[in-house]
């Protein structure tokens, strides 16, 4: 027994020595506190993951017994020192992360011990307070690496020695360190594919030449200006992202390449063109002073030829949001002609013109929100205009109507988003004294139409049919205070498709409004008015998710929780009402509920006696008192008489003791009948 106890000891250590997981050739030590890499793992392990560990330094003896190890993981230790004969008997090592160290203190020696790796194809030493030589001394002997991230580093300048010998690397991360400068640092990386800068303090990047480059990252750093080599050769640039900068011109991009995302969110950038006040600067050039050394170059470039001889036609994405534009040049859209998702929003745009001149055929995405558009602009009769558009967003503008058939041609538009703009629905309802109707946007029979925002339009009043002939899912109608009235019959035509309705903030008051007609309806929000009663048709529905945030409700129906709409919720938002702490019943009910979730249910008071409690934990005495409120009354009247009718009894029947044998001797005497006493 002693013997087959101790096998079975020995062949459970085996499989989690030193509380490693083990799964097949994978060992995972990640958190075990180790100092030192385990010496009683499985001589085949491949993957050995020891991050998050107290590891300070790894010997020429660690991996010793590990000849088949293909990865090998030391992210956040205490890694000081990796002695040089560490890797001799793991030669086969492909990927090696030593990311959030201290490799900074002992880097040669470190170094010396990398260039062992002959077959090392990834290497991660990102977060190890490295500088530019520190980098270039470590990797010096790498030429098999593929990917390299030296990201979040003190790297301040690269020059032409620091990647010299890493002929074969597809892939650099260089974000978040201090680069102020690069001087032709990436020459040498013939295979480079992807590159990323971001995060660092780049002023400019200038004569840009990584023709075989495809993706390339320098967003958030302070670049004012982006320009391209001259040149007819072929970019393989496929992906440019000059987010969060400091651009002050659209980029000068290679003539040649295959852009297809173009990235240029929060910059200072406009169009020079033509100015506000209606000049015209055609011809106009811009001059970059480029200093070198001792050398000093003046390029004059012509901003708009250059645009227009860049070859956009494989341009999917284009996002220029957040930033100064207040117009787009002639023909500027008519160059791209594949561009799936524009991104135009929290710019100066005052009008916007579609146009057979700027085909936007493949459009599926156009976001103009946040602009000072005051016209939407359409060629009458320009039948190619967004066919194939499907989210339209025309949010915070100063919009007052759309053109006719806007949406005649947009064959696939799903959503629409007109929030806060002064529109109303068509049709509009005549107006005593005025010949024509106020301006209004009209959707009927627009079928593919699913989800339209009209949150914040100032919507004064809806007439009949507003919605016919399509198939609404999501109705955001919020922040409308005058569109309500106290029927909801203008909704008639969504009642079997409707399944989201937003009518927060739209002054509701009356607890007679019927919504047992909108059967599809999964989620409703009615929060921020003046309710001050459950409507009753609520409880037909089955709901999923209900909002009566800030109202004026004292309760909810007691059986609220037996009701459809109980069984049906799954989430329900009730802060911020004017609930009695004595009418709690249906507080009770719900919490009984399964399933049923209280988002904001440690937000949810109530009053009693000009105190706001919280109705998860009422003081004992607070329950007492509720509970002779809310007694039965016959049964509270009933038990105040019984102590006065018994003492009635009881005097009654003293008193008819006490003058029994009087009173029937008068009673004789009146009866005139003797009996014996």
């Amino acid at each position: 027994l002693a013997v087959g106890w101790e096998s079975g000891a020995v062949a459970a250590w085996a499989t989690s020595p030193g509380g490693c997981e083990l799964v097949q050739s994978t060992a995972d030590c990640t958190g075990r506190w180790l100092s030192s890499v385990p010496g009683n793992l499985q001589g085949d392990t491949e993957e050995l993951l020891l991050d998050d560990n107290t590891i300070q330094v790894l010997g020429n003896a660690s991996l010793l017994l590990y000849h088949q190890l293909r990865r090998l993981s030391l992210t956040n230790n205490r890694l000081e020192l990796i002695k040089p004969g560490a890797f001799l008997s793991s030669q086969g090592l492909h990927a090696l992360s030593l990311a959030d160290n201290l490799l900074f203190t002992n880097y040669s020696l470190t170094a010396a011990a990398l260039s062992a790796l002959p077959a090392l194809r990834m290497l991660d030493l990102a977060g190890n307070r490295l500088t530019e030589d520190m980098v270039s001394v470590l990797v010096w002997n790498l030429s098999s690496l593929e990917s390299l991230s030296v990201a979040r580093n003190i790297i301040m300048r690269l020059d032409s020695s620091v990647f010299t010998n890493l002929t074969q690397l597809l892939e650099l991360n260089l974000e978040k360190n201090y680069i102020f400068e690069i001087d032709q640092a990436f020459e040498g990386l013939q295979r480079l594919q992807r590159l990323n800068i971001a995060y660092n303090y780049l002023p400019c990047v200038v004569e840009f030449s990584l023709t075989q480059l495809r993706v390339l990252n320098v967003s958030n750093n302070v670049i004012e200006w982006f320009l391209a080599l001259e040149s007819n050769d072929l970019f393989e640039l496929e992906v440019l992202d000059l987010s969060h900068n400091r651009l002050l011109f659209f980029p000068v991009l290679p003539r040649q390449s295959k852009l297809h995302s173009l990235l240029l969110k929060d910059n200072e950038m406009s169009f020079y063109q033509r100015l506000p006040n209606g000049t015209s600067l055609a011809d106009v050039t811009v001059q970059f002073l480029l200093v070198d050394g001792n050398s000093t170059n003046i390029t004059t470039v012509s901003l708009w030829d250059e645009i227009c001889h860049s070859n956009l036609s494989s341009l999917r994405l284009l996002d220029m949001s957040q930033n100064q534009v207040w117009y787009l040049p002639e023909r500027f859209l008519a160059q791209m002609p594949s561009l799936t998702h524009l991104k135009l929003n929290q710019n100066c745009l005052e009008t916007f013109q579609l146009s057979e001149g700027d085909p936007l055929a493949m459009l599926t995405e156009l976001d103009l929100s946040q602009n000072q558009l005051v016209e939407l602009g359409a060629e009458v009769g320009a039948g190619d205009v967004l066919p194939n558009l499907q989210l339209f967003n025309l949010s915070t503008n100063r919009l007052r109507v759309l053109p006719p058939g806007v949406f005649t041609y947009t064959r696939k538009i799903t959503t629409v988003d007109l929030s806060r703009n002064r529109v109303n629905l068509c049709p509009q309802p005549a107006v005593a004294g005025k010949a024509e109707t106020p301006p209004c946007v009209d959707i009927r029979g627009v079928k593919t139409l699913t989800h339209l925002s009209l949150a914040g339009c100032g919507l004064q009043g809806l007439g009949d049919h507003p919605f016919q002939g399509t198939l609404l899912m999501h109705l955001d109608l919020s922040d409308n205070h005058q569109a309500l009235s106290g029927d909801l019959g203008w909704l008639q035509d969504l009642a079997l498709t409707l399944q989201v309705l937003s009518l927060r903030n739209t002054s509701l008051s009356s607890t007679n409004v019927d919504f047992s007609a909108f059967n599809s309806l999964v989620r409703l929000d009615l929060s921020g008015n003046s309710l001050s009663a459950f409507p009753t048709s609520l409880g037909v529905l089955k709901l999923l998710s209900l909002d009566l945030r800030d109202n004026c409700l004292p309760a909810l129906p007691p059986d609220v929780a037996r009701m459809p709409l109980g069984k049906s919720l799954r989430e329900v938002y009730l802060s911020q009402n004017p609930y009695n702490c004595c009418t709690l019943g249906w507080w009770d009910s719900l919490q009984r509920v399964e399933g049923l979730h209280f988002p904001d249910g440690q937000e949810v008071t109530c009053s009693y006696a000009s105190r706001m409690l919280s109705p998860r934990a009422l003081p004992e005495p607070v329950l007492w008192s509720c509970r002779w409120q809310t007694a039965d009354l016959a049964l509270l009247y009933l038990v105040l008489a019984l102590p006065t009718c018994l003492t009635l009894l009881v005097a009654f029947a003293v008193v008819f003791l006490t003058l029994k044998q009087k009173l029937l001797k008068m009673l004789k005497s009146q009866c005139g009948v003797s009996s014996s006493y």
